[in-house]
């Protein structure tokens, strides 16, 4: 049997004994005041964040991938941040990846049983074809989850770049993997049910780790997402928006920039702003490694 007792992700909340107790309203302003310590624990740990903003980078620099590996609420987080990095970076499906312990029906099904298996994870990694360049994050509010153990253990064996997010100190993942992010949140509202503020605190770091390391890649300009994809009415109108921001322009113009970028909103801002054709855009775009400003600047812009 494992014992929890010293885990403070597992330890009672003395804020919140009577929790049974309270109205709506309290349990509302408790909560509320607990999700604010979520906050704080994650501005102690923002070098490490930056470190892992900066491993990220690297990665997708070297043609490698993000993945995301967790059980549980943790896995979960991993899938969720992983499969909105496509319509908001235009980035394939295949740059961020999350796996979560059980497979795809476990986002949907709790399976908590499969995440005690360190093989499995290991497997999981080697399933998707894990190479050195990649950078693998591993997720777990408790620190110990053994698939995660596993994980990490097999990407550091095949030489890649691995973090460790968890919400206790010294934490079991973050001795296996090279860098340790670990936002210490303390005793949950409920007890043990780290799906609260250790969920809240690790939906923070992965924001800032995933949008970073695009933001570095080139897929911002200034804090614009120039690489969004238009799939539906709503983006199709924030794509415009984005260009008319980004070049003062009318909407007519932006629209005409559009359609002679094939939709894409980077092609059309530098189109804009460098005065030249989608083609010497694209070409200018290319040789500033994606990045709009850059291009800009080599333009004498």
């Amino acid at each position: 049997m494992v014992d929890l007792s010293r885990l403070t992700t597992e330890q009672r909340n003395p804020r919140t004994m009577n929790l049974d107790t309270m109205t709506p309203l309290q349990i509302a302003e408790a909560m509320n005041a607990e999700d604010a310590n979520a906050v704080t624990a994650v501005q102690r740990v923002l070098p490490q964040v930056a470190a892992a903003i900066e491993w990220a980078a690297d990665a997708l620099a070297a043609g490698g991938r993000m993945v995301y590996l967790g059980a549980g609420t943790s896995g979960r987080l991993g899938v969720l941040d992983a499969v909105e990095c496509p319509p908001t970076f235009g980035v394939s499906e295949s740059t961020v990846v999350g796996l979560i312990a059980g497979g795809k029906d476990a986002f949907t099904v709790a399976r908590e049983g499969v995440e005690d298996d360190p093989a499995e994870g290991a497997s999981d990694l080697e399933r998707i074809g894990l190479e050195p360049r990649d950078l693998v994050i591993g997720l777990a509010a408790s620190g110990r989850t053994p698939y995660v153990i596993g994980g990490l253990t097999y990407a550091r064996k095949l030489g890649c770049k691995t973090a460790a997010i968890a919400c206790v100190p010294e934490s079991q993942v973050g001795r296996v993997a090279e860098l340790a992010i670990e936002p210490v949140t303390g005793p949950e509202v409920l007890t043990g049910s780290t799906r609260l503020k250790a969920g809240t605190a690790q939906k923070l770091v992965l924001n800032m780790i995933s949008t970073g390391a695009m933001t570095r890649s080139g897929k911002v300009y200034q804090n614009l997402m120039v690489d969004v994809k238009q799939t539906n009415e709503k983006l199709r109108a924030r794509a415009l928006r984005i260009v008319t921001t980004a070049c003062e322009c009318t909407e007519g113009e932006a629209h005409a920039a559009l359609d002679a970028a094939d939709g894409s909103v980077k092609l059309a801002i530098a189109s804009i702003l460098l005065g030249v054709s989608p083609a010497e855009a694209k070409d200018a775009l290319e040789a500033a490694g994606g990045k709009v400003r850059t291009a800009l600047a080599q333009a004498g812009n």
